[in-house]
């Protein structure tokens, strides 16, 4: 497996202007668009656009979709994205589970792995399964695009953690992980491919920008934990410490059940309790009186649910959660905001991959 320098240069990549050319060229399509309406829809110069789109051809990002008609001289060529030019792979860890998937650069998902996993077994385990699962997929690049290698690796998983260093905090249950530098880590034993280390919330929530959720929206994700990823005027919100969305952990009974996390009454705590009781409304009555604290606190315009434990009812976590919600809109006078459930057991993986390739496309990584 290659690095990133041996196939589309990344630095190339994140220039500005050529995010700006890349993004116009993915959502063209296979209809393609020309180099005239690139410029007009950039406000570079036609020069600027040409030498871009030049230097993408060479890299085999861009390729002639054909001919248009134009309105006088001859027809213009227009250009389209190749999606299998670049690949990136997202890793999802969680506590009890690995799933990985191998992305194009439309976000197309063409290889998936899962296998168990045991977050607790320490980082040279963790890691050496998490490059033999890289590893696989690498080859499945190479062996389907000719070579060419990664643009990168994202990773997601439990929080909190420090998103700009890759560095893990104190992990509910996993205080060994206190301190890892995972990005550094892992990026050193895959031969220093790129690796980019976010919360596995903000990872689907970016996800979900991407793929078109509008306006400032929160993503609930209860599995085996529970957090949020927050979207604020079309970009994830992490904080100046990127420590935003540590929903699990905010207290909402004093007295209440001791948390992982040392502190007591936690919504993560109360919730999971409820689930290990077999009492998903409780759990959805709990989840939705923490979904309303936080419409409250951020004016958001949409709630989204997920994770395996939602999956398991989604029907009752998401008539609970709207259920308390609108009973705060009774309260207070205002319009209910929109719920809705976030479905498939790989988003969080697809999210992961979105991690490396958003920042491609001049969108926030």
């Amino acid at each position: 497996m290659r690095g990133a320098g041996g196939g589309a240069n990344l630095l190339a990549l994140r220039s500005h202007n050529t995010a700006l050319v890349l993004d116009l060229l993915r959502t063209a399509g296979t209809e393609g668009i020309s180099r005239l309406e690139l410029a007009d829809r950039t406000g570079l110069t036609p020069q600027a656009v040409s030498k871009i789109t030049a230097r993408l051809r060479e890299e085999g990002l861009a390729a002639e979709a054909g001919r248009r008609a134009s309105t006088g001289g001859k027809p213009r060529t227009v250009l389209r994205l190749v999606p299998e030019a670049g690949h990136a792979v997202g890793v999802h860890l969680d506590r009890d589970e690995l799933r990985a998937v191998l992305a194009d650069l439309d976000g197309t998902v063409v290889a998936r792995r899962h296998a168990a996993l045991d977050l607790g077994a320490g980082a040279e385990a963790v890691l050496g399964r998490v490059a033999a699962v890289v590893g696989e997929l690498g080859a499945e690049v190479a062996g389907a695009a000719g070579g060419r290698s990664l643009l990168g690796v994202g990773v997601a998983l439990p929080g909190p953690l420090d998103h700009r260093r890759g560095v893990l905090h104190r992990v509910t249950g996993f205080p060994e992980w206190d301190g890892f530098p995972l990005r550094d880590a892992l990026a050193e034993r895959l031969g220093g491919v790129p690796v980019v280390v976010d919360k596995d919330t903000n990872a689907v929530a970016l996800g979900l920008a991407v793929g078109g959720e509008g306006g400032s929206f929160a993503y609930l994700h209860l599995g085996t934990g529970l957090g949020a990823g927050l979207v604020v005027g079309g970009s994830v919100h992490r904080g100046p410490r990127t420590g935003a969305g540590e929903f699990g952990h905010q207290v909402v009974q004093l007295d209440g059940p001791p948390c992982g996390c040392g502190d007591r009454g936690c919504v993560e705590a109360l919730c999971l309790a409820a689930v290990a009781r077999g009492e998903m409304g409780e759990a959805a009555r709990v989840l939705g009186t923490g979904a309303a604290n936080l419409v409250g606190l951020l004016d958001i315009d949409r709630v989204l649910v997920g994770g395996r434990t939602v999956e398991g009812a989604p029907r009752v976590f998401l008539g609970g959660v709207r259920g308390v919600l609108e009973a705060r809109a009774r309260r207070t006078g205002e319009e209910c905001v929109g719920v809705g459930l976030v479905s498939g057991e790989s988003r969080v993986a697809e999210g992961a991959a979105q991690l490396v390739l958003a920042p491609v496309f001049g969108q926030d990584g």
